[in-house]
């Protein structure tokens, strides 16, 4: 009792009296009114539909009154399901204090990180996080994955604690801890090499190339070097994610200029090619950025402490390979 605060008190009593609900049914109804689909909700939650479905009916069957509706294909959360989730969110926000506290309590580390890392960072933070993490369970992490516009705009806005990228930002006063080199290839499926070949230390004029999409540092990188480099572009495609890119690449559908970084099984297996070319590859770094003079939480201060202990040995043991190329 001593955590929770007096009015969410009356509110678990109430709903107690005459209600046998789980804090995982209320973690489920919340997430589907949050994305207003079960689909969405399942996915979000790693648990199958069926089940999604399943926890929603039996969560449902406690109320007389509806909690949603599904109108066409689309589904709608009531007003009074509205409620509901409102009193969810606030019922599981005290739980998670109480389990904060408890942890507190017996000297452990607690709190939460805010990352936001480019598309194609996901194959380098996690290796700097678990560890990390594996010896602070009081630390939840969250971790958003998108364009390199969006987390430096979360960073200007001081909404996260660190931002992941390979380019620097120039108008933002920073700080950072430098993980590895990435290295930009150019990458071609050994069916598209055989049958288009490169000749010689340039690309053929006819030759398609994969774009990422505007904004990204990648897409910036390969297209400074073409311009510097003068070569003509006539065929070109356009995705929205380095997975994308690199599926495409290896279907055949064109070349890339691509980090290596994500491409390491690939290469292993022979499903993917380096192409020699003249000046390449392009060398950035991946580095972990914050803004300069950031207060942070003791888990951030932690979290860079540990990072100035173990960058070495988290690099000899997952990105050694990185220096045969």
């Amino acid at each position: 009792m001593k955590f929770i605060s007096y009015y969410l008190y009356l509110l678990c009593d109430t709903l107690i009296n005459f209600m046998n609900y789980t804090l995982n049914q209320l973690k489920i109804f919340l997430k589907i009114a949050e994305l207003k689909s079960i689909t969405k909700a399942s996915e979000s939650l790693h648990l199958t539909q069926p089940a999604v479905s399943i926890q929603l009916k039996n969560f449902q069957d406690q109320f007389d009154i509806p909690l949603t509706e599904v109108i066409g294909r689309q589904l709608y959360v009531t007003p009074y399901g509205e409620e509901i989730a409102k009193a969810a969110e606030k019922i599981l926000l005290e739980v998670e204090n109480m389990k904060q506290k408890s942890l507190a309590f017996k000297g452990q580390l607690v709190g939460q990180l805010t990352i936001a890392v480019v598309s194609t960072g996901k194959y380098v933070m996690p290796f700097y996080l678990a560890p990390f993490l594996s010896n602070h369970n009081g630390i939840n992490l969250v971790m958003d994955v998108t364009n390199r516009y969006q987390v430096l705009e979360s960073l200007e806005k001081n909404e996260i604690d660190f931002a992941l990228v390979s380019v620097l930002p120039e108008n933002l006063q920073i700080e950072k801890r430098t993980f590895i080199d990435n290295k930009l290839f150019l990458f071609g499926s050994p069916s598209l090499i055989k049958s288009v070949p490169i000749k010689g230390q340039r690309i053929p004029e006819n030759l398609p190339l994969i774009y990422r999409e505007e904004g990204s540092a990648t897409r910036q990188a390969m297209e400074k070097f073409i311009s510097q480099n003068k070569i003509p572009v006539t065929k070109k495609i356009q995705l929205t994610s380095n997975e994308a890119v690199k599926q495409a690449v290896l279907a055949g559908l064109g070349y890339s200029i691509m980090p290596i970084i994500g491409l390491e099984n690939e290469i292993k297996n022979k499903q993917i090619q380096i192409v020699p070319i003249k000046k390449l590859p392009i060398v950035t770094s991946w580095n972990l950025i914050w803004l300069k003079g950031k207060k942070f939480s003791p888990a951030g201060v932690a979290y860079l402490d540990f990072l100035t202990e173990h960058i070495e040995s988290i690099n000899e043991a997952n990105f050694s390979w990185l220096s045969s190329y």
